[in-house]
C-alpha cells in the first residue's frame, strides 16, 4: 500500500513536468528562429518563386519537405542512402523530419536496418528540432491551401 501510494504521489509531480516538455514540441515560431541554423545549407522557396527564407544550395529547398518522398527534389543529388530510404517508403512528415535532422546518419542507418548507411547532411540539430519540422510544415504548400480554405470559408 505504502509503495502504491510513493508512486502515485511520484507520478503525481511527473504529470505536470511531462505535459510541460510536450507543450512546447512543434512550436513553428520557435522553429522559424532555429532555422536561422539550416540557413546556410537550404532555402525554402515556393514553386511559384517566393522566397522565404533566404539560404544556401547546398542543401535542397525545403518548401514542400513535409509529405515529400525522401530523396526526392528534382534536380538535386542526393546521397544514395537518402534515396534508397525514399524508395524505401520514408516520407518526410514532422516526426520523422525532427528525428532525422537531430541525427542524419544515425536516422538512416536505423530506418534502412544498415550500419554502413550515410547522409550528406553531417549537422545535427539536436535542440529543436521540432520545432524546426513545425515551421517547415506551416510554410508547406498543404498550410498554404488550408489557409486559402480558411478565407474562402
Amino acid at each position: 500500500m505504502t509503495r502504491t501510494f510513493a508512486a502515485l504521489v511520484a507520478l503525481s509531480f511527473a504529470a505536470p513536468a511531462f505535459a510541460e516538455s510536450h507543450a512546447s514540441m512543434g512550436d513553428a515560431e520557435a522553429g522559424e528562429k532555429t532555422f536561422a541554423k539550416c540557413k546556410s545549407c537550404h532555402m525554402i522557396v515556393s514553386d511559384d518563386g517566393e522566397e522565404i527564407q533566404k539560404g544556401g544550395r547546398t542543401g535542397p529547398n525545403l518548401y514542400g519537405v513535409i509529405g515529400r518522398t525522401a530523396g526526392a527534389v528534382d534536380d538535386y543529388r542526393y546521397g544514395d542512402d537518402l534515396v534508397a530510404a525514399g524508395e524505401a517508403g520514408l516520407v518526410w512528415d514532422e516526426e520523422t523530419l525532427a528525428s532525422y535532422v537531430a541525427d542524419p546518419r544515425g536516422y538512416l542507418r536505423e530506418y534502412l536496418d544498415d550500419s554502413s548507411a550515410r547522409s550528406k547532411m553531417s549537422f545535427k540539430l539536436r535542440d529543436g528540432s521540432e520545432d524546426v519540422a513545425a515551421y517547415l510544415a506551416s510554410v508547406s504548400p498543404a498550410a498554404d491551401e488550408s489557409d486559402e480554405t480558411e478565407k474562402t470559408d
